[in-house]
């Protein structure tokens, strides 16, 4: 049962976590800066500890019956992926060339750290993924087994967020032109209005 238990909090941890959203975005284009690295892993993975752990106690049947919690999150939310697509798209069409890797130096921690916590405390569907969808699927186990499943799932997390901030450097030759920049900053930029829609049109809990 340990197996069974672990294996399907891993496997469901991988499954909701491996998604282009913009968490997951602002942390592998940190990989591809090679800035802090192990602070913004550290500083996801802390987070699921408590976003998971929160879930899987019950705290989603909480926040289910208060509402208003999630509106705030929701449309605080929308100002901050509006804001981050603005300036993704300033910099696509400047084409920022300071971007590039090898010559950039190193951003001061606190404001990546701060963007880092905005990025995943800030981001509705990090409640939804793994407050909500993780502490639903934890319900048909029970005592040490339901934990059992947390750890599967934080297990997941530690291996996805390690694998997206260091293995990002997979792709650095591709990113030493200023060019594949822009065509991110433009990817980042699209994927940030399309959340930002998605959350002013579609309710996070239905009525």
């Amino acid at each position: 049962m340990l197996l069974t238990s672990a294996m399907s909090g891993f496997t469901s941890g991988m499954g909701l976590l491996i998604c282009v959203g913009s968490q997951n975005a602002f942390v592998l284009k940190q990989g591809l800066l090679r800035h802090h690295l192990f602070a913004v892993a550290a500083t996801c993975i802390l987070s699921d500890i408590i976003l998971i752990s929160s879930g899987i106690a019950g705290l989603g049947t909480l926040v289910k019956h208060w509402p208003n919690v999630m509106e705030f999150v929701r449309y605080t939310g929308v100002v901050f992926l509006a804001w981050m697509a603005l300036s993704s798209a300033k910099q696509a069409w400047y084409g920022n060339a300071h971007l590039t890797p090898s010559g950039t130096a190193p951003a001061h921690i606190k404001p990546v750290l701060m963007s880092c916590l905005a990025f995943t405390w800030l981001n509705p569907q990090v409640y939804l993924d793994t407050v909500f969808m993780l502490g639903s699927l934890s319900m048909p186990y029970s005592g040490i087994e339901k934990w059992k499943f947390a750890i599967g799932a934080l297990t997941a997390s530690a291996i996805w967020f390690v694998a997206i901030t260091y293995g990002a450097k997979v792709l650095l030759p591709l990113f030493r032109k200023p060019h594949a920049w822009r065509v991110l900053d433009t990817t980042v930029a699209l994927m940030m209005v399309y959340f930002c829609v998605s959350l002013l049109t579609t309710p996070l809990i239905s009525s």
